[in-house]
């Protein structure tokens, strides 16, 4: 348009006003505000474990993987050494527990015996004897006569040490050993070094260490990156609360995400739907994830992982006269040593049979590197199995399954779902009061008063807010709670299903039962997707899809074409692919609603947590 003709066009506006015509307002443009741009470099994942932590910046390929332990020097000279527990458990001591470690190994010989080879071809018949009569025999070898391998230098006095180097400290320094997470949560004990406090200031110096010495990310800059934090599909909200609080405050980090490993999982491996089976080293959690939600009724927490496959391990060993008769499961570098055997000689594969000469050398600071003649035959078999039959670990007296249940509430939390499930009810009992008062007249005299002045209907509130509570939790269906005597014995079902230890078998069947409907069920059967690094034998793929499909109901054997499960997603590690999803996550434009900023929670605290979490805080 010239000149000319924008001259023009403002004479007839002009005319068109002196004529009564108001020329139409156009509003003011308002800008969008600007998104701010996601620097994946500047995003830090983090994955804790029991054992291990995973931690990297979203861009890494792989993320930095250290042994979730620190050794803090003690304060005072002559004070007690603590060290806590590296494959010792609690419920391993009482007087059934050989017995049923006996009863649970006499369930895997019979399964073993029973089913052929591939070639159909039945198995070897092997002792254990045969195998230590050979054993008795073996003398170490020396091959070098200093491993070169040395204790961790303390002559500086640091006041604490992390990762391999906390491993490597000599027991006659004055250091105590902490392990800050056990089984998924954090692990407080009345002992030395198990308050709250002190586990968080313990995976604080950890994650600092790590972010500073490996990922050469000061300190000072955390500021100008955000976080994100893998927690269990069961998780303690006071402890998540406590972390995330750390982390922001604490720490500095600008942002932070909290996501669920199932849900990263899926992410990871680049499945929208799949039943999750996450085996760890302390704990094997399983649920049901579909389009990115994980389903609440049917997360389940088995309290056993892979440390109980390696102590499993070596009691096989004993039996068959493990020649390296020095090895204590109280010794740390022991452990270490043991999980490595697990790692080398245990399998899955039914074509495996009679028995094999195997070799390993010891190699601990200070002394000569020896080399070890071993010969093993199902050992290597029974122990995996033992995951399937967790009687065989000899666990009595302990909580063996964990089932997500209600908050218990949060006094920095007012409105959560206590007080919605509170409103509820009250505004279902004065829905109702009110149309009985439409449908029967009281006396004038009577109108005034409150409907919760009768005693009755305060009883019928009280029966009501438990039954929602139930509901809340998933244990009482809706159409089917109507007696108190119905949930006092379902509540007393599911007390005695937790004290049970489920084969995980069973826990991926019960998980995938609990889902609603039968479309979502047939999708979970279709593809069981394992990860973390406690079931990474040769065959396992193989031997969870045949004992999923023999114990699959009937109902579905016809409605899923192929029970799929994935040990390996894209072949890359199982041990990562939950890490691997968080960082997929962060860079999602839909995680942008969910960054809890530091302000924010210095303001509003774990109210941000129900407000943002992905999932139902």
């Amino acid at each position: 348009m010239t000149q000319t003709d924008r001259d023009v066009e403002n004479g007839r506006d002009r005319e068109k006003e002196q004529r009564g015509v108001k020329r139409p307002i156009v509003p003011a443009t308002v800008p969008e505000p600007a998104q701010e741009q996601i620097q994946a470099n500047f995003l830090v994942v983090i994955h804790p474990g029991s054992r291990t932590l995973r931690m990297g910046r979203a861009t890494d390929t792989l993320p930095v993987i250290v042994p979730h332990v620190i050794a803090r020097r003690h304060r005072q000279p002559g004070q007690p050494r603590r060290e806590d527990p590296s494959l010792l458990r609690h419920g391993l001591s009482s007087a059934d527990s050989s017995e049923q470690r006996q009863s649970g190994l006499k369930m895997i010989d019979q399964v073993i015996w029973s089913r052929k080879m591939s070639n159909g071809v039945r198995r070897t018949p092997v002792s254990a004897e045969q195998a230590r009569l050979y054993n008795r025999q073996i003398r170490p070898a020396v091959l070098e006569p200093n491993s070169k391998v040395s204790w961790t230098n303390t002559a500086h006095q640091p006041q604490y040490l992390v990762g391999e180097e906390a491993l490597y400290v000599n027991p006659s320094d004055c250091y105590s050993l902490h392990w800050p997470i056990c089984r998924g949560h954090l692990n407080l004990h009345s002992g030395p070094g198990g308050s709250l406090t002190s586990v968080l200031t313990d995976l604080e110096n950890i994650w600092a260490h790590t972010l500073q010495k490996l990922l050469e990310i000061p300190l000072k800059d955390l500021k100008y990156y955000r976080c994100i934090l893998l927690i269990p599909d069961i998780y303690n909200r006071q402890h998540v609360k406590e972390v995330v609080n750390m982390l922001l405050v604490k720490m500095g980090f600008s942002a932070v995400v909290v996501h669920q490993e199932s849900v990263c999982a899926t992410f990871g491996s680049g499945l929208s739907s799949a039943c999750v089976v996450d085996v760890g080293d302390q704990k094997t959690s399983v649920c049901c994830v579909e389009d990115g939600v994980s389903h609440r009724s049917s997360r389940l927490c088995l309290a056993y992982g892979g440390s109980d496959v390696t102590r499993c391990f070596f009691w096989l060993m004993q039996r068959a006269g493990f020649p390296y008769r020095e090895c204590q499961l109280s010794n740390r570098l022991d452990c270490v040593l043991l999980h490595q055997l697990k790692e080398s000689f245990c399998h899955l594969d039914q074509d495996i049979s009679g028995l094999q000469d195997h070799e390993f050398r010891t190699r601990f600071p200070e002394s000569p590197v020896l080399l070890y003649q071993l010969r093993l035959g199902d050992e290597k078999l029974q122990a995996p199995m033992a995951l399937f039959y967790p009687a065989a670990f000899g666990i009595v007296g302990q909580k063996m399954t964990s089932l997500l249940h209600r908050s218990q509430g949060d006094s920095e939390d007012p409105h959560d779902e206590h007080f919605l499930l509170t409103t509820q009810s009250k505004q279902d009992q004065s829905s109702r009061a009110t149309a009985e008062r439409r449908s029967f007249p009281k006396p004038s005299g009577l109108e005034g008063e409150s409907s919760m002045s009768d005693p009755l209907e305060k009883g019928n509130l009280a029966q009501d807010l438990e039954l929602s509570h139930a509901q809340a939790e998933g244990l009482v269906p809706g159409a089917e709670a109507e007696e108190s005597s119905a949930l006092v014995s379902r509540s007393a079902a599911i007390t005695q299903f937790e004290g049970k230890a489920l084969g995980m078998d069973k826990a991926i069947l019960h998980s995938i039962d609990s889902c609603g409907s039968d479309e979502t069920k047939r999708k979970m059967y279709s593809c069981v997707l394992v990860v973390g690094g406690g079931l990474m034998f040769p065959g396992a793929q193989e031997f969870l899809q045949q004992r999923i499909l023999n114990k699959m109901p009937p109902s579905f054997r016809c409605l899923v074409e192929n029970v799929e499960v994935i040990t390996r997603p894209k072949d890359t590690d199982a041990r990562v692919t939950a890490w691997k999803g968080g960082s997929v996550l962060a860079c999602l434009d839909t995680t942008q609603e969910l960054w809890i900023h530091q302000r924010e929670w210095q303001r509003f605290g774990v109210r941000m947590l129900r407000e943002r979490a992905a999932f139902v805080w």
